[in-house]
């Protein structure tokens, strides 16, 4: 009996998209959308260049970097690849953007069992999309093939950005105010948190990913990208004065509001003030979710709150409205005799 061995056929391998193989031709036109001015050079390099924009006395760069989450399980398993992108950007860029700052460029992370180009294709061309939304260029990234780490059709993402900001214009949790309005920005659904539970509702519910929901089908109401709040926020800051940003992500407005508020302050949010998106009542009825856990845990539609005066709140409404946001005056900002930030529900 022969011990000879077939020759091994495969490695981990690591694929730059800034070199070159069959996946560059592919992707190029999608990362050419995103390119801004200050951008050196073009894909081919270790490492992506970029000058500061012109016109910044003091700035200071604003970094962030976060993934999906197992919302990702769920768009492999619908097989929709093109729009996981967007929220990879979203998750990055909306966390920059509570400081102030403008995103300049981005950077993804793709691994994989084994790289298929088609699917690779539309998951950039979705990081792109979500560049374009939020102006940052897509400078950059890694694609990694990992035979062994992930099961066969399996990939993972993360991502990375970095913004500036003007070091006078830094947005400051101390200026929040009692008497402050809490202005909610509409999130587009659960955005890119709380999938784990939501994958345990649709295991003991039953329920298909092709079901039929409200005007669409129950996967892609789950599946919905997250929104990019980059350039309508920008405009408002630049128009108006807002004293803090939150951008509401896991843990909800239960623990994201108090990361910007001071001292013996609380927010005191009235929930009737905005109606809920349904795919969050069929969340909390199928999988029997107590109320403050569906505050703990999603966005409950308002993905992004401003902290602003009472005297700028028609402005800013406005610009937001101009940009097909809605937005809802959810509470205000109240003295507490707790030293701790808390959120307070009506």
């Amino acid at each position: 009996m022969s011990n000879k061995q077939d020759p091994l056929t495969y490695r981990d391998s690591g694929v730059d998209i800034d070199t070159g193989n069959a996946l560059i031709d592919r992707i190029k036109p999608h990362t050419k959308r995103t390119i801004r001015p200050e951008v050196l050079g073009g894909l081919g390099g270790f490492g992506g260049l970029m000058e500061l924009p012109e016109g910044y006395t003091q700035p200071v760069l604003v970094s962030g970097t976060d993934g999906v989450g197992t919302k990702l399980k769920l768009a492999i398993e619908a097989q929709v690849y093109d729009t996981i992108g967007i929220d990879l950007v979203a998750m990055c860029v909306n966390d920059i953007i509570v400081t102030g700052a403008e995103p300049l460029f981005f950077l993804d992370y793709f691994a994989t069992a084994k790289l298929d180009n088609a699917i690779a294709e539309d998951v950039i061309k979705g990081i792109a999309d979500g560049c374009v939304q939020s102006g940052a260029a897509l400078i950059g990234g890694e694609t990694a093939e990992m035979p062994g780490m992930y099961a066969p059709g399996d990939f993972d993402l993360a991502g990375f950005s970095v913004g500036v900001v003007e070091r006078a214009e830094i947005l400051d949790p101390a200026d929040v105010k009692p008497g402050h309005v809490l202005l909610g920005l509409a999130s587009s659904g659960p955005h890119s948190n709380g999938y784990s539970l939501i994958r345990k509702v649709l295991e003991v519910s039953g329920a298909s990913l092709t079901d039929e929901f409200e005007n669409t089908t129950l996967g892609e109401a789950l599946l919905a990208p997250t929104t990019i709040y980059v350039k309508p926020v920008l405009d408002a800051l630049r128009q108006n004065n807002i004293h803090a940003l939150a951008h509401i992500t896991g843990g909800g407005l239960t623990e994201n509001l108090p990361r910007v508020m001071p001292e013996n302050s609380k927010a005191v949010i009235n929930l009737s003030n905005w109606k809920r998106p349904a795919v969050f009542d069929w969340l909390q009825q199928n999988g029997n979710i107590e109320e403050q856990e569906m505050l703990r845990t999603f966005n409950c539609g308002i993905g992004m709150v401003a902290v602003l005066s009472e005297a700028d709140l028609d402005s800013v409404q406005s610009v937001f409205s101009n940009a097909g946001l809605k937005s809802y005056v959810i509470g205000s900002i109240d003295e507490s005799d707790k030293s701790e930030p808390c959120v307070e529900y009506l």
